[in-house]
């Protein structure tokens, strides 16, 4: 299941790492840091490339609707043309041939405002409201689940460095025990087979230690990558003084579900783009209602060679006008039923995925809650299982000291308990991520 996680990390880190140098803080170049995983999931919020994308498609979505909201106003426009003409002019008292330039201009302002499309612009306006909720909510779907990536590889950097203190203990304890069995073959006490058994045991435990200390590099790296931190950062998590797994009751399924889906912003979201295709549906109608709209213009200009000068001659042609326009659809080669009968559609397959996000968001937590129960039972079989394993490597120990335990049995002693120590950290750190994954989804912050 770890491992599984793992592939699901490196496949997103696949899909955004090519873009990862955008989105680093070029403020932390060269510099060691140490961060628990609040932090760790805070600076992740602000400099997720996705989420910084989708900060941006949101400030598009509010200028959008403050564009509808606009279109309530009139609009005002003006305009002005010069004009210098050349030609040749005829004289019919000299029979002479003259040429001449004329020069003429016009100027005016004009003005228009829509009374009455079918609603329209309301409907416009409600829709791109809805769509800037619509654009938060997707926000804060991808703190979400970056939340959640940036706590499972946090984990598993804590599993390995809780691995690494168990099998730096375990190579400390058998070099001190081959060092024992070395002084032991010096005298004649014990045969060299006893001794080399020890050794080699001794070179599998610094091997199990290497190979630790190897995968708690590779998911830093993950960890690194994940929170899009410059190269040359040296990077590291904080420890915990204690981790424990959670032992306290476990939240009713149906309970957790219908917080879920009450809760969750991808739910939210879905609901949001069902009102937001019923305003199509809305908006397309209003293509069948007339539409009426009010136009004023103020306009005058003059021209040369007349007997009036200029200022007299904009005063004279000044005028002005005001007008109300009726547009009455009649026909439209059914362009608006077209309209109509797709946002219908739109509709309906807004309600479809709503229907497919609420049913899949159900079946998660119903995963997320068997995965807890199945993390408990399986924590509380290795925690007994590491109890007794331990209990019997403590004595094999003591045994081998004393010189009264054969080497074989030691070490199968000390196989078993090394498998029931693995076992048990795993199950405890999977318990851990499983019910704060289960919890993160009833509306639980995620923290240690």
């Amino acid at each position: 299941m770890r491992l599984f996680k793992k592939h699901i990390i490196l496949l997103t880190l696949l899909l955004s790492g090519y873009l990862s140098l955008y989105g680093q803080d070029s403020t932390l170049v060269g510099t060691s840091i140490n961060w628990d995983l609040a932090k760790c999931i805070d600076y992740a919020k602000k400099n997720n490339i996705q989420i910084n994308a989708l900060r941006l498609s949101q400030q598009t979505s509010q200028q959008e609707y403050l564009l509808a909201k606009a279109a309530r106003l009139p609009d005002l426009s003006g305009s002005a043309s010069q004009t210098v003409a050349h030609g040749n002019n005829f004289s019919n008292g000299d029979n002479g041939r003259h040429s001449g330039f004329n020069a003429s201009g016009s100027y005016g302002l004009s003005s228009s405002v829509t009374l009455y499309n079918g609603n329209f612009i309301n409907n416009n306006i409600q829709q791109k409201n809805l769509s800037v909720q619509s654009a938060n909510l997707s926000i804060i779907q991808q703190e979400n689940d970056i939340t959640l990536q940036i706590t499972q590889a946090y984990l598993s950097v804590l599993l390995d460095k809780e691995t690494i203190v168990y099998n730096t203990d375990l190579l400390n304890t058998t070099k001190a025990q081959v060092d024992l069995q070395q002084k032991r073959y010096n005298v004649g006490s014990v045969a060299r087979k006893d001794l080399i058994q020890l050794q080699a045991q001794q070179a599998t435990d610094q091997y199990s230690l290497v190979s630790a200390t190897n995968t708690e590099r590779g998911d830093l790296i993950t960890l690194k990558q994940l929170l899009l931190l410059p190269t040359d950062v040296k990077f590291d998590i904080a420890k915990p003084d204690t981790i424990i797994a959670p032992t306290d009751s476990i939240s009713a399924f149906r309970d957790a579900e219908q917080t879920a889906l009450q809760t969750r912003p991808e739910v939210k979201n879905s609901e949001l783009g069902v009102k937001i295709a019923q305003y199509d549906v809305d908006k397309a109608r209003a293509g069948y209602k007339p539409s009426i709209t009010a136009g004023a213009s103020v306009n005058s200009g003059y021209a040369n060679g007349q007997n009036s000068s200029f200022g007299s001659q904009i005063n004279n042609n000044f005028y002005q006008q005001l007008a109300v326009t009726l547009a009455i659809p009649i026909f439209t080669k059914r362009v608006v039923k077209t309209q109509v009968e797709e946002a219908k559609i739109a509709v309906k397959q807004a309600q479809l995925d709503l229907k497919d996000t609420r049913v899949t968001l159900s079946q998660t937590v119903e995963r997320a809650y068997i995965n807890v129960q199945n993390a408990r039972s399986q924590y509380d079989a290795a925690a007994e299982e590491y109890k007794y394993s331990k209990e019997s490597y403590r004595i094999a120990s003591e045994q081998l000291k004393v010189g009264v335990a054969n080497t074989v049995d030691f070490l199968l002693q000390k196989n078993l308990f090394v498998q029931a120590q693995q076992s048990f950290v795993q199950a405890k750190y999977n318990t851990l991520l499983t019910l704060k994954i289960y919890d993160f989804y009833r509306g639980v912050p995620i923290k240690l």
